[in-house]
């Protein structure tokens, strides 16, 4: 394993220096997922739920938390975003909504920190707008899917 790039030789944390770094094209896939009830499930595919568009608003939600994760994580850089997707998925079986965001840029330093804060952002909104019918909803297994570009390549998780 390498060593942690957060931190200087007395151990202080620090943000890395990137200048250095080429510019590349970079692209980080994220997923999670969001568990409820059946009937949470079904207010969201029917469109029924009393805040309005929950899918809608949550898509909006990821785009708004990658433009801003410089913000949010300490040590991210800001950096400019060239795409952010976000999709969902309706899982009948398991009562869950999944959720991909793919982050892209042409950078120094990578997105996965975009691409996971704007997974974590969706499902969030997604229990803010549903709360008031399931407060037990569970958000799970927010991670880093795939991410290409930069100095270590291309990473898949297995």
């Amino acid at each position: 394993m390498n060593e942690l790039t957060h931190f200087d030789g007395a151990g202080q944390a620090h943000m890395v220096d990137v200048g250095a770094k080429t510019e590349t094209e970079r692209i980080a896939r994220a997923g999670g997922r969001i568990s409820m009830r059946a009937e949470t499930l079904a207010l969201i595919r029917t469109g029924d739920a009393r805040k309005g568009d929950v899918l809608g608003i949550a898509r909006v939600a990821a785009i708004q938390a990658a433009k801003r994760t410089g913000e949010l994580i300490p040590l991210c850089h800001p950096i400019p975003l060239t795409r952010v997707a976000v999709e969902f998925r309706l899982d009948e079986a398991a009562s869950a909504v999944e959720c991909e965001v793919v982050a892209q840029t042409v950078g120094r330093t990578g997105v996965e920190m975009e691409a996971m804060t704007a997974t974590a952002v969706a499902l969030l909104t997604i229990y803010d707008m549903c709360k008031a019918v399931d407060r037990g909803m569970t958000v799970e297994q927010v991670r880093l899917l795939e991410k290409k570009g930069g100095k270590s390549g291309h990473w898949r998780a297995e």
